[in-house]
Parts: structure tokens; sequence; C-alpha cells
């Protein structure tokens, strides 16, 4: 499979980190040569008892503390960069994926519609026509489903606030207390995001 193409953010970022790598290496090297010199420089008077050698020794010191610090803002800037571009594509993703929320809650009265007169249909109504509107509805769902959309018709599960909304409390002793005995209106996810709470009548104990 082809890989996606790099958006602008991409290109940007990984131009940044191609003129970072080799600055950070330039300036590392630098560095290093110039402790090299300084520390043969510093070995130099050491042997010859030139009283120098103290400072030349301090001068290598700072060198190495330099260098050190110089690779510490390499790896910063290359751990901010890698951090810059994992929020870019989790925000990437995250637009992807709930893109279509708002059309999704558009969508979701006409396939109500489409239940409702399913339902109510009586004898009188042609076979044709029933066909005709369930394979409308069917239709529907399978798209809904293709774009990561799914149905919460908890009817007979424990109720959960976050994906219900209880319109009732009905006492039932025949149903455990604080479960789903109707669903009033069906709830939708899209990719796990609740769009719509199904609407349901809750069992409480009874008496």
């Amino acid at each position: 499979m082809a890989k996606d193409s790099q958006t602008p953010l991409d290109d940007e970022l990984a131009r940044e980190e191609r003129e970072a790598a080799p600055q950070a290496e330039t300036v590392e090297g630098e560095l290093e040569e110039a402790i090299e010199g300084a520390d043969q420089a510093a070995t130099e008077a050491e042997a010859a008892g030139d009283p120098e050698a103290e400072v030349l020794a301090a001068r290598v010191e700072e060198l190495e503390q330099s260098v050190a610090e110089a690779k510490d803002q390499a790896m910063r800037a290359a751990a901010e960069a890698q951090n810059v571009r994992r929020r870019a594509e989790q925000e990437a993703e995250k637009a992807r994926k709930f893109a279509l929320e708002k059309f999704v809650k558009e969508l979701l009265p006409v396939i109500d519609s489409l239940e409702k007169a399913l339902e109510s249909m009586g004898d009188e109504a042609s076979e044709a026509h029933i066909e005709g509107v369930s394979m409308t509805l069917k239709m529907q769902h399978d798209v809904m489903t293709k774009f990561g959309v799914e149905v919460v018709e908890p009817h007979g599960e424990p109720f959960d606030p976050q994906y219900h909304e209880a319109m009732a409390m009905v006492p039932n002793p025949e149903m455990e207390p604080n479960s789903v005995m109707e669903v009033v209106q069906k709830g939708y996810l899209l990719n796990g995001r609740l769009v719509r709470p199904a609407m349901v009548v809750v069992s409480q104990a009874a008496g």
C-alpha cells in the first residue's frame, strides 16, 4: 500500500531536523577539536614546568563543560522536535477520525424516522413497500458502520450514565435494579466517542 503523502508540517519538521543535526555535529566537532588542542597544550606546558599549565587545564575543563552543554541542548532540541511531530500526528488522526461527527448527528434523525416508519407499518402496507424501507434502512446502517459508527442499544444491560440517558425509573421485580428495561431511542458512537446517548427507561426495585 502506498505511503500517505507528507503534510506541509511533516516537511517543515523534517527540514528542521536535517538542518539541526549537522549544526549540532559541527559545534560538537569544533569544541572537541578545541579540547584536544588545549589538552595537548596543557600537557606540554606541564611537562615543561610552564606556570600557564594550570590556566590551560582550566581551559580544557571549560571546553569539556561546553561540549556537555552542547550535547544536552542538541538532545533537548531533538526531543522537542519529536514531541511536536507526535502532537501534530495525534491532532491529525483525531481530526480524521471525528471529522464526520457533525454529519453523523444530522443523519441520525433520518435513521430514526426510517426505523419508526418500519415499526408502524401495519398489514395494509404492501410487501414491496416494507422491503423498500427495510433495504433503505440497511443501506444507511451499512454506510454508518463503514465510517466507524456503532449503535448503542443496551436493552437488558446495566445502566451506564456515560452512554445512556435515563428518561424514567420504573419498578420492575422481574429485572435487576438499575437495568435498562426499554430503549426509547438508540444511541450512537463514532470511533468510540459518544455522538448521542441512548434514551432509556431504567428498572428499580419494587416497593
